[in-house]
């Protein structure tokens, strides 16, 4: 985002719209706890969250992620070369208390979201003016979901968002061991024509750009980068269902191949189903993945 210029244009010209960092640290805080799920896909549990006289913190925000995982949101005006370890600081108090982040989640979603916190796939999301290198060093180094946002005003109506490094933890499986989960999965449905498949659609998704993570869950396979933008069902005997962040209403829907599921119950997130049953599906899907991949 440093490189990036923004243009106003009008009938008589450009202007340039000069990035900038907010006046305050609370600025970009309001701004993105009042639209936490549709910036970071994070669901705001509390603001300013106390750790206790004990352990002295507050945590900026404190949310729950698309695929249930725990997340912490620490931000800073300009660079600030403590803001990761601040924020694996309050990762280690929310991992010692498990009980007073589920009794949180209860109170504010109910207990069904409550019994289904993924444990293994907590996050930590830094949102600043920029970082050292330092910084994106530190966080390949740690086995923790970590994201780093750059983010930058525009004017007074625009914010831009832009993920620096983003690292996945105990979350993603190897590729080998999901690929062995697939054959199994495949095998238990008598569909081993769709193993193959499967792993070129997990080729195909994690090779979209750099950064993508992919977060394991009994029902699904979420592929995302700040936000999921696609989820892979298990193998079905003749076909494998994605779920994807494209929007139905821009896409030719084709029946038999692309599904708008607004509003239905389904497994992972998304609103545009794809079916996929031979390769030349996966030909046709790509265009879709790239969609959904720049929408994230």
């Amino acid at each position: 985002m440093s490189g990036l210029k923004l243009f106003h244009t009008t009938n008589s010209g450009v202007t340039e719209i000069t990035p900038r960092l907010a006046e305050v640290e609370a600025d970009v805080q309001n701004l993105i706890e009042a639209h936490m799920e549709t910036m970071l896909g994070v669901r705001l549990l509390a603001s300013e969250y106390s750790t206790g006289p004990v352990h002295g913190g507050r945590i900026d925000s404190l949310g729950i992620d698309e695929n249930n995982a725990p997340a912490i949101v620490e931000y800073k005006r300009g660079t600030d070369a403590g803001v990761v370890h601040q924020g694996l600081f309050y990762m280690a108090w929310l991992m010692d208390h498990k009980d007073a982040f589920r009794h949180l989640v209860r109170d504010r979603l109910g207990a069904a979201v409550a019994a289904q916190v993924l444990w293994s796939a907590p996050r930590l999301i830094c949102v600043a003016g920029d970082f050292t290198r330092y910084d994106v060093h530190a966080v390949r180094e740690h086995r923790r979901s970590i994201d780093l946002v750059r983010y930058r005003f525009f004017g007074n109506e625009h914010i831009g968002l832009e993920t620096v490094a983003s690292v996945s933890g105990g979350t993603q499986a190897p590729r080998r061991a999901r690929r062995q989960a697939v054959a199994q999965a495949a095998a238990d449905v008598q569909g081993a024509s769709m193993v193959e498949l499967a792993n070129a659609v997990d080729e195909a998704l994690l090779g979209l750009g750099d950064g993508v993570n992919c977060v394991e869950r009994k029902q699904y396979r979420a592929y995302q980068r700040l936000r999921n933008f696609a989820c892979v069902c298990p193998p079905q005997r003749s076909k494998l269902l994605v779920y994807l962040k494209a929007d139905p209403k821009e896409v030719d829907l084709v029946p038999g191949f692309t599904r708008d599921v607004t509003g239905l119950g389904h497994h992972g997130t998304g609103d545009l189903e794809v079916q996929l049953r031979t390769p030349r599906d996966l030909e046709r899907a790509l265009d879709l993945f790239r969609a959904s991949y720049a929408a994230a």
